[in-house]
């Protein structure tokens, strides 16, 4: 009876650190996907708003 108990927190340790880790990971790399994103935007030039009447508007 007794082993059972200690198997069984053994692996609800085992599984609690498991999902830890996982979570942990996940948010290191959504934080990089963030970085890396806000880097890219950045590297973009620039666009200038396009001067007035210098497209036809055709929605009709």
């Amino acid at each position: 009876m007794m082993e059972s108990i200690a198997s069984m927190a053994m692996s609800m340790s085992a599984a609690q650190f498991a999902t830890n880790y996982s979570m942990s990971v996940t948010k290191k790399m959504m934080d990089t996907q963030e970085l890396a994103g806000q880097e890219l935007l950045r590297m973009l030039p620039a666009t200038p708003a396009p001067a007035k009447g210098q497209y036809i508007d055709t929605y009709a």
